[in-house]
């Protein structure tokens, strides 16, 4: 393939979203819950390539609605091209229902009636963005309407001008070719020759055939397998890859063998099946992983069949498929993991190469109000009534975007609680800012959790892009007893993150009473890190310019996927806080500040007091916050 094309491959066909029951073991029809990801073939194939390494993109149509928004942006995200993502202002995006029932039964239904993507015209793309691919991969649903059939082929006219290799994945799904009920979404195979002469028409255009047993006994017209292979060949020379389920599958250039004994199998790992949906997506962005490279079928079917062993174990498609990274250590390790779903090592892994934000945090600049207790104390003491706390969080919110207008290249972000700033946080999320929220109960030694100890389900409700913020007054020379109750509570924090998909921020701050010494910070880390808690962030106070270097260290050695560090500051006078930006400078691992007091304590009291409107605080604040950002800056040279 012409190592000078612009990407390496195109995804023509679906795009839809997925709704999966949460409830493992139930009816569809029992369903209580559900979880939203990308779905479709083609979206999963997109979206499974660019998180392996590939430079994809997307063909396809959705709507212009809350689901359409939806598709593109799970698929930007992934770094998938989106440029030829087509905005359809007459169809809805196509959705499925899905379930778990047993390892065998995965009921669903498809809502795609006149949907999105099943109106994909050959207007919506130009010879030149085909060409610009070294593969342009479709799905067998996409012959199966004339209008998709059309603008199929004309997208493959186009790719054999160029000298764009041409990949099916039969994807056969009889539903979809009105073989079904509507209601019948599960039947993976019923023989009809019409539909098998008409895909046989098609397949001399390919280079890449893929498909499982089942698929090739559509496409070749015979539910024996061998026969269908051969009819196969009879009119393609393409390479047929060959899926054989849980073991492995089988790659055939030439003559097709006598026998299926005599296939060369690549094996696949064995594992504990939750989910089968989506494995084939999964398993094809793994093939072409090594395909479009160049490596050898050995290699393609490894990642191919890693691929599938992982998301066959996790609930969803898109988001189970794997990321390079994860999915090179899996193939390393899979002997020593035979519950890929249980081991801690590759879902760490998981979590931070393909679950968080992908926005890149290096220059954070955070005004923190998620105080509660210290507000509410203000509040009594001007004589105010603390219900004014939650319009006073909005209007620091008003503040905090009127500074980001005048910080250049830093980035925004806000720490803000649900007790009094609800409203506030409703304000800012969808805006890209960074958003940290608290669960700790205020000043709380040994640490408790605001809402008790079920926080799973508390943050089942948040919106994910919050990162989940926790304080503990922490010290290594703590009493036996209390140590081991704030690291429950604190592990307990972390596993909960783990399942729900949510940053976590822990900060650490001795007790008053304790001997500090840089020392307390180091040891305090490792000992977490040696519970299994890894945060995505650690809060901390200012460090000496040696502790920042061995925090770095430590952090470089133990978790190099941390998103970093950010200092807090403990309302101390500007002075200080300069001293303390200026020991951090020269340490990347420092992404930024996250202070509050220091910023908004005084105007804040006038405002509660009475003595300053909404425009005085506003300003004031502004003001504190962009002489903070000002030292920040110096800081970095600026």
């Amino acid at each position: 393939m012409s190592a000078e094309k612009a990407l390496d491959l195109i995804c023509l066909g679906r795009a839809a979203v997925d709704l999966y029951g949460e409830q493992i073991g139930s009816r569809l029809e029992d369903m209580s819950g559900f979880n939203k990801y990308l779905g479709g073939s083609s979206g999963n194939m997109a979206f499974g390539t660019a998180r392996l390494g590939l430079k994809s993109a997307m063909l396809t149509r959705v709507g212009d609605e809350h689901m359409g928004r939806f598709v593109r942006e799970e698929l930007a995200r992934a770094g998938v091209d989106t440029s030829h993502v087509i905005t359809d202002t007459d169809r809805l995006t196509g959705l499925v229902l899905l379930g778990i029932k047993d390892q065998d039964t995965f009921p669903l239904i498809f809502y795609r009636r006149d949907c999105a993507d099943m109106a994909i015209d050959a207007a919506d793309f130009s010879p030149e963005f085909i060409g610009s691919a070294k593969a342009l991969v479709i799905t067998g649903t996409h012959f199966s309407t004339e209008q998709t059939l059309n603008a199929s082929l004309t997208a493959i006219e186009y790719a054999k001008a160029a000298g764009t290799k041409v990949v099916l994945d039969i994807d056969y799904r009889p539903v979809l070719w009105g073989l079904t009920s509507l209601g019948d979404g599960e039947t993976r195979f019923i023989s009809n020759d019409g539909i098998s002469q008409h895909l046989q028409r098609l397949l001399p255009h390919f280079d890449l055939i893929v498909g499982t047993e089942e698929e090739v006994h559509i496409a070749g017209g015979s539910t024996n397998t061998i026969e269908a292979l051969n009819k196969i060949r009879s009119v393609s020379k393409a390479t047929i890859v060959l899926k054989l389920g849980a073991l492995g599958c089988t790659v055939l250039d030439g003559e097709i063998p006598a026998s299926m004994d005599d296939f060369q199998v690549f094996r696949g790992v064995r594992v504990d099946v939750l989910n089968v949906l989506g494995a084939g997506d999964a398993f094809m962005s793994g093939f072409l992983r090594g395909w479009i490279r160049g490596e050898s079928h050995e290699r393609c079917c490894a990642y191919a069949n890693a691929c599938g062993a992982l998301v066959v174990s996790r609930h969803g498609c898109a988001p189970a498929i794997p990321s390079g990274e994860e999915l090179d250590y899996y193939i390393e390790h899979a002997h020593e993991i035979p519950r890929p779903d249980r081991d801690v090592h590759l879902n760490y892994l998981h979590r931070v190469t393909t679950q968080r934000n992908a926005i890149e945090w290096k220059d954070l600049c955070i005004l923190a109000f998620d105080h509660r207790k210290q507000l509410f104390d203000m509040a009594r003491e001007t004589g105010a009534d603390p219900v004014r706390i939650k319009q006073l969080k909005r209007l620091l919110v008003q503040a905090t975007e009127e500074g980001s207008r005048h910080i250049g290249q830093s980035q925004v972000g806000v720490l803000i609680d649900d007790t009094y700033g609800q409203d506030a946080l409703n304000d800012v999320t969808g805006r890209n800012w960074w958003i940290g929220r608290p669960v700790e109960f205020p000043s709380s030694r040994p640490i408790e959790l605001e809402g008790g100890r079920s926080i799973g389900s508390r943050l089942k409700s948040w919106p994910r892009e919050h990162i989940v913020k926790c304080l503990v007054f922490y010290h290594p020379d703590d009493a036996v007893e209390m140590r081991a109750a704030q690291e429950r509570q604190v592990l307990e924090l972390w596993n909960a993150c783990c399942e729900s998909g949510h940053e976590l921020l822990l900060e650490l701050i001795p007790p008053r009473d304790s001997t500090i010494t840089d020392a307390v910070y180091t040891s305090s880390i490792k000992r977490f890190y040696n519970l299994g808690v890894k945060p995505d962030w650690w809060k901390l106070p200012p460090q000496s310019p040696a502790n920042w270097q061995a925090i770095s260290d430590l952090i470089a050695e133990r978790a190099p996927h941390c998103r970093g560090v950010v200092m807090l500051g403990l309302d101390a006078p500007a002075d200080e806080l300069k001293k303390g930006f200026m020991d951090s400078a020269g340490f990347d691992i420092c992404k930024g500040f996250a202070i509050g007091r220091t910023i908004f304590s005084a105007p804040s009291r006038k405002w509660l007091a009475g003595e300053y409107n909404d425009e005085q605080l506003i300003s004031a604040i502004v003001a504190n916050y962009l002489e903070l950002v000002k030292t920040w800056k110096a800081r970095n040279g600026e």
